[in-house]
């Protein structure tokens, strides 16, 4: 079970990133029931499979497993149309890592932080730069985003 809170965000943050890695990603399936995605993170290929979130926007099934990359890069190119292209960047923020993830291409200016919790009230320290929350808002998955860009909104 995946249990995680987005957020906006508004201020800089590379400088306080440990880690950044560009992503690409498409989507075999992208219905809200679920959602099967293919994703090369840097020199790594990925299967992922998402279920339909809770009612809060806060939890669902997430299922993942690492394959070969010359698998990944071939998956890619049976996916849907559109492809996600961004960069992840990693940011330490208490006890807590941030994923920040820097768009490109059709989706240009949309910078997301994501923050993986253990349970839905653990609380967590909100950095300066972190803007307004967007959990459960099914514009900001990324499976939305490759029909709906956000250079369209």
């Amino acid at each position: 079970m995946e249990i995680e809170r987005k957020f906006l965000v508004k201020g800089e943050f590379k400088n306080l990133a440990k880690k950044k890695t560009l992503i690409r990603q498409g989507y075999l399936s992208s219905v809200p029931e679920r959602t099967v995605r293919i994703r090369v993170k840097g020199e790594s290929g990925f299967i992922t499979v998402k279920g339909k979130s809770n009612a809060s926007g806060l939890s669902r099934f997430e299922w993942e497993k690492e394959i070969p990359l010359c698998e990944a890069e071939e998956l890619l190119g049976i996916c849907e149309p559109g492809i996600i292209e961004k960069t992840r960047y990693l940011v330490q923020s208490g006890e807590h890592t941030y994923e920040v993830d820097e768009f490109y291409g059709v989706n240009e200016g949309l910078i997301i932080a994501e923050l993986e919790l253990k349970s839905e009230d653990e609380t967590f320290f909100k950095p300066e730069w972190l803007g307004d929350e967007v959990t459960g808002d099914k514009r900001y998955y990324n499976a939305y985003l490759v029909k709906h860009p956000f250079k369209t909104w």
